[in-house]
């Protein structure tokens, strides 16, 4: 009688846009937070902050508190700035799951989740330069 145990997993919820990343792992209900981190936490300028170097060593740091938390795999939620402005994710996305990888988790499914909007503010005037 052998029991199996239940691999658990989580959700990284990624929101990487040109100034900023942010990186949040919960559990799969999304309910309850398990490890958190932004680019402010491990480097000293604002402009590094959206960096690649900056996001790799922020996924490092939550990929080592969710597995001390017992997270075996994750699912990643990409989201960039969305809305009226760009709806492609900053520089520091694809680092993010990289570094993810590299750090024992499993990546299960990459869902972009980008908000769209349906029909949006009216576009600036041209100023005509």
């Amino acid at each position: 009688m052998s029991e199996e145990t239940e691999d658990i997993w989580g959700i990284a919820h990624v929101h990487a846009s040109f100034n900023n990343t942010i990186i949040t792992i919960t559990d799969q209900t999304g309910a309850e937070t398990l490890a958190k981190s932004s680019g402010g936490t491990v480097v000293k300028q604002n402009r590094d902050e959206a960096s690649p170097y900056a996001a790799m060593q922020m996924a490092e740091v939550v990929a080592e508190k969710a597995l001390d938390r017992g997270v075996e795999g994750v699912d990643v939620r990409v989201r960039g700035p969305g809305g009226n402005l760009q709806t492609s994710p900053g520089p520091g996305a694809q680092a993010t799951i990289r570094a993810l990888a590299r750090a024992g988790l499993e990546i299960g499914r990459i869902e972009d989740v980008t908000p769209t909007p349906h029909d949006g503010t009216r576009a600036p005037k041209n100023s005509g330069f």
